[in-house]
């Protein structure tokens, strides 16, 4: 029997599918209808001000030309961060060198487009981020560019401090309407709860995202007091760090490989199932992330997970089936030791060397990725024995909720199982 739910749970994600593909249809659709105004619009009236508009659009088609698109099985999002602060930059922008701008939304959504996708020739970027940075490029325009027009926020100087925290404001609301459009797409696309998809999204904003939203205000400020010669000075911190995040990524990529290799070592040598420790993975991802718990745990988890079992290798016999869970604790123990030593070696990060360690302890002493872990495996190892099956598991980890199992934990894992939380192997 497989250790995924049934056909009853997967007909449940179709089902989902099929119901969230209505939203993310009509946020493309939303975002083409938006495209085709603006374009329509300037190509009607003319650019305004083309040099400012060239300036802008060339910005934004170098940092989209600056975009790397991970591998696809690396876990990390395209980053344009350079592209994006260019974005909120012309949305925001009312004057230049003291001279205030003529150009409105329709014209800041068409350069946007026409940047973007010029930047991204033989790239293409994924539809739905395309969408959101049309859509939040005319969300942020259309905040500011009427104010600015009928004189509003003329009273005010570039250098004001109360016209750098009007900006300020629309960039925090900008970021978070995006933030929430992007959960909503996770949860149609996914299934994922949306609180969680919204919470990983706000907690990204502190990072890359402040340094995107404080570099368009910068240029915007900038920009209006000293002309459009401020534009690749202030911009070339953001480059240095998009560069930066390329080898990151780069590193990350590696270790991933690294770690993907130890996880196979054990089904090549035929002490685990096929498939068994990518199982694991997804399925402990999806339960973190159920759990709400931030990305960097979230890589934790999927690490342990797929090293779980290198401790078995050192093991004359090969476990029958490669189940640990029916093992005597001491066992298991000992091959989670033997597996920590293991992992200590990759340079993984500690935390990841921790959790495989403390695998087979009581919950209560372990930490949040070791315990997700354990009921994980225990379910997948429980699960596969035809014995059993995946209803029993359930019930025998909540038998066991007194001292092996985190009852938080095993609900997480039954949620997200009725959902059908992952496709099962093909039938």
């Amino acid at each position: 029997m497989s250790a995924w739910p049934g056909a009853l749970t997967w007909a449940r994600t179709v089902r989902h599918r099929r119901t969230g593909r209505p939203f993310v249809q009509g946020v493309h659709a939303a975002a083409a209808a938006a495209a085709l105004l603006a374009l329509a619009w300037t190509a009607w009236r003319g650019v305004a001000q083309p040099h400012i508009a060239l300036a802008y659009g060339a910005l934004i088609a170098l940092g989209e030309a600056a975009r790397r698109r991970p591998r696809p099985s690396a876990q990390a999002c395209e980053t344009a961060p350079l592209g994006s602060a260019g974005t909120l930059a012309y949305a925001l922008l009312g004057d230049v060198g003291g001279q205030p701008t003529s150009h409105g939304v329709p014209q800041v959504v068409a350069v946007v487009l026409g940047a973007t996708l010029a930047g991204a020739v033989g790239r293409p970027p994924a539809v739905d981020r395309l969408a959101r940075r049309v859509l939040g490029a005319g969300f942020a325009a259309t905040c500011f560019q009427p104010l600015h027009h009928v004189g509003t926020l003329g009273h005010w100087p570039a250098h004001s401090p109360y016209y750098t925290l009007c900006l300020l404001f629309l960039l925090v609301l900008t970021a978070l309407c995006d933030a929430v459009l992007a959960a909503a797409l996770t949860h149609a696309r996914t299934g994922a709860p949306y609180g969680p998809a919204l919470r990983e999204e706000l907690r990204a904003l502190p990072g890359v995202g402040s340094a995107i939203g404080a570099t368009g205000v910068v240029i915007t400020v900038a920009v209006a007091a000293a002309g459009l010669w401020a534009l690749p000075v202030f911009c070339l911190p953001l480059l240095v760090t998009q560069l930066s995040i390329h080898r990151y990524e780069t590193v990350r990529a590696t270790r991933r490989q690294t770690v993907a290799s130890l996880a196979r070592a054990t089904e090549i040598a035929g002490y685990t199932s096929a498939g068994h420790a990518r199982r694991v993975a997804s399925l402990g991802r999806a339960v973190g992330r159920e759990l709400g718990l931030p990305p960097a745990e979230l890589a934790v988890v999927e690490d342990a997970a797929l090293m779980h079992d290198i401790g078995q290798l050192s093991l004359l016999d090969p476990v029958p089936a490669g189940a640990t869970e029916p093992l005597p604790s001491d066992e298991r123990r000992r091959l989670a030791r033997l597996g920590a030593a293991v992992v200590r070696q990759t340079g993984v990060d500690p935390e990841v060397a921790l959790a495989v360690e403390q695998q087979a302890d009581p919950y209560r002493d372990q930490p949040i990725a070791a315990r997700i872990v354990r009921t994980v495996n225990a379910y997948d190892d429980l699960a596969e024995d035809p014995a059993c099956g995946p209803l029993r598991a359930l019930e025998r980890l909540r038998l066991a909720t007194a001292r092996d199992h985190e009852p938080r934990v095993v609900e997480a894992l039954a949620a997200v199982l009725a959902r059908g939380g992952l496709a099962p192997p093909a039938l």
